[in-house]
């Protein structure tokens, strides 16, 4: 995800308590609930709490790799690395995870020291290279503050009609920042460390982290979910890590964004 300093948390998001989610090896078992004071917060997944949760709709699930995930898939060695655009990882497929064991919370720990590291909030693990679908997050952005969150393989129930833009930046995007609107509330399943499942309702700043890291278990990347008028103001930067891959592979960058405005030209979405 974004930077610390392109995604701003609040104070109280490192009083919340997560149930159920890894918490560098510790079990939350306390239910989610709901801070007074601070509207981008967790929100219980009791019956009561999702009366308040209005109005949502059903969301179109997008496609995920039916594949699953092999031990060594799971595997690294030495220290992982932010991969940058465009690595063909960031488009690669994103295998379903069903063995959790020591390599998993291996995986995870690493995840988290990488992104702590890159002074993130949120972090994929197609963002280092490995393709399962694997997330992590600390809305407070600090090691030792707010709670440290893992969703394996995640699936988004219903999302809110309410949409807002917010300033994003990501980290396999070094110093690139644009509005990207989102919902700003999200009914989220997934299972944690150990393989439970749970569901949980996400709101505000939490929403918005898990939304981004979402797309890139999708293979999708956040200027994607941009209007034109808005990728304009980042093209030169994208162009730059484009040449940039290029100068230090020696290969040709696997995708270049003037194409893609081309592509939405041709079927009828770009400019007259």
């Amino acid at each position: 995800m974004a930077s610390a300093t392109g995604l701003h948390s609040t104070a109280a998001l490192s009083r919340t308590i997560l149930p159920l989610l890894h918490h560098r090896g510790t079990l939350l078992h306390a239910h989610f609930r709901r801070l007074s004071n601070s509207a981008g917060l967790f929100a219980s997944s009791s019956r009561r709490c999702k009366r308040e949760f209005q109005p949502v709709f059903a969301q179109a699930r997008r496609s995920f790799s039916s594949a699953v995930a092999s031990p060594s898939d799971l595997q690294f060695e030495g220290s992982l690395k932010i991969i940058e655009y465009p690595d063909p990882k960031l488009r690669a497929k994103n295998k379903r995870v069903d063995t959790f064991d020591e390599t998993l919370k291996k995986l995870v720990d690493e995840m988290f020291d990488v992104m702590y590291k890159d002074d993130g909030v949120g972090l994929s693990a197609p963002q280092v290279g490995m393709n399962v679908q694997v997330m992590v997050f600390n809305p407070a952005g600090e090691r030792g503050e707010g709670e440290e969150i893992v969703l394996v393989n995640p699936r988004i129930n219903r999302s809110s009609r309410q949409i807002v833009p917010f300033d994003e930046g990501c980290l396999s995007f070094p110093g690139v920042y644009a509005d990207v609107e989102r919902p700003n509330s999200l009914v989220v399943e997934a299972q944690d460390i150990n393989g439970a499942k749970f569901e949980v309702n996400l709101t505000g700043f939490p929403a918005r982290i898990f939304q981004h890291e979402y797309d890139h278990l999708q293979g999708i990347l956040f200027f994607d979910k941009m209007s034109d008028e808005i990728l304009d103001t980042i093209r030169a930067e994208l162009q730059a890590l484009e040449k940039k891959y290029e100068e230090r592979t020696g290969l040709p960058s696997p995708e270049r964004i003037d194409v893609r405005r081309k592509i939405k030209k041709a079927v009828g979405f770009g400019k007259s």
